[in-house]
């Protein structure tokens, strides 16, 4: 079954609320990206955003999910309403990578710099 490379920079990392959602998907490693994202906390999860003037290298991890996983994902994260899986640019890796970006708006959300929970 194909698979698909994910970044996960909240509650979907390993020991987070949500990694059970990842249970049987392989784990490849920690990883950045490259300093082209922002994270903000959104309360209960962090919201990534792509911010290409003040972004940082934001830590998470990257797993390869198969296509049923990505399906329930996009349920939890409210894709494509709230957030939407896009492609990102993670640092030293050329293979093609997906996340969840968010779409809401920040207005008084703390920003959390590379990683969350800050």
């Amino acid at each position: 079954m194909p698979t698909t490379a994910l970044f996960v920079y909240g509650t979907l990392k390993r020991g987070l609320r949500n990694n059970h959602f990842l249970a049987g998907q392989k784990f490849l490693g920690e990883a950045r990206t490259v300093p082209r994202y922002r994270l903000y906390d959104g309360g209960p999860h962090p919201c990534l955003v792509e911010d290409s003037q003040g972004g940082v290298a934001v830590r998470g991890e990257i797993w390869h999910v198969d296509e049923d996983t990505l399906t329930r994902l996009d349920e939890l994260e409210d894709a494509p309403r709230l957030f939407a899986r896009c492609p990102i640019d993670i640092a030293g890796l050329a293979a093609p990578v997906v996340t969840y970006l968010y779409r809401g708006n920040l207005a008084g959300m703390k920003d959390c710099g590379e990683r969350w929970p800050p």
